[in-house]
């Protein structure tokens, strides 16, 4: 069995054929969902697919893209979602300097907000980074977050940030992007992650990975995918790293 740590459920290219893109993934051995958030309403919609389905999860969060935008009563708003038994985790956060849709303080206050949000509530952390390493990594040290308690999502950073992470003591996920030929020194990186602190995601409907790459809706089904990929990379056998990764993602998230 494996487990989609992160996909966007609740997203427009999936939402109106959520049941049948959850039967596609089940039958592909996908035996839990993760259904990320990025803003508010992305937020409330993935904590009721989680109420519909049993095998889906929620997150909730503001992306660093819409930390702007944010309202000044966020706090309350996410507690009253990130609270919620089926809410395992508040994000996906964090920093993204790539395109920079907010303005950077904005986006490293939302950030430390989310943190503090966490460790109140007792979840664990998503978080997105892009090019903004430096910052991510001092914001979340500045924070009274438990490094284990702390995911990174869609991990593409050097094999150098990916010790920073560890000796944090975070966990990495990687997404379809690790299966690309292109992607040699993500998978140096992948080899350097111990077990027990790696997962999956698709990060769907994004980043379709091979052999699929050509679909433009990425959707949980293809997480075992990404999973075979791994596990050869690692030379595990594929059902050890199933049981691998769906392990640490019960740990990690509590479930």
């Amino acid at each position: 069995m494996w487990i989609d740590t992160h996909c966007h459920l609740a997203h427009g290219r999936l939402l109106l054929e959520v049941a049948a893109v959850l039967v596609r993934a089940r039958a592909a051995g996908v035996g839990a969902f993760v259904c990320a958030a990025g803003d508010l309403d992305e937020s409330r919609a993935a904590l009721g697919l989680a109420h519909r389905h049993g095998d889906v999860y929620a997150t909730a969060g503001v992306h660093p893209h819409d930390a702007a935008s944010a309202p000044p009563d966020l706090d309350r708003r996410l507690r009253e979602l990130a609270g919620d038994a089926k809410n395992i985790a508040v994000g996906e956060i964090g920093l993204d300097y790539h395109y920079d849709f907010s303005p950077r303080p904005a986006q490293q206050q939302a950030f430390a907000a989310q943190l503090d949000l966490a460790v109140r509530l007792g979840k664990p952390v998503v978080v997105h980074t892009r090019e903004a390493w430096a910052d991510t990594m001092a914001i979340l040290r500045d924070s009274r977050v438990d490094g284990t308690r702390v995911i990174f999502h869609s991990f593409t950073e050097p094999p150098e940030h990916t010790a920073d992470a560890l000796d944090f003591g975070a966990t990495i996920s990687f997404s379809g992007i690790v299966t690309f030929a292109k992607s040699t020194a993500l998978h140096e990186t992948a080899r350097l992650v111990p077990t027990g602190r790696l997962l999956i995601e698709t990060d769907a409907p994004y980043l379709s990975p091979e052999p699929v790459r050509k679909q433009k809706t990425n959707e949980p089904a293809h997480v075992a995918h990404v999973g075979q990929f791994l596990a050869a990379l690692r030379n595990v056998p594929a059902e050890e790293f199933a049981r691998q990764t769906t392990e640490t993602a019960r740990r990690v998230f509590g479930v």
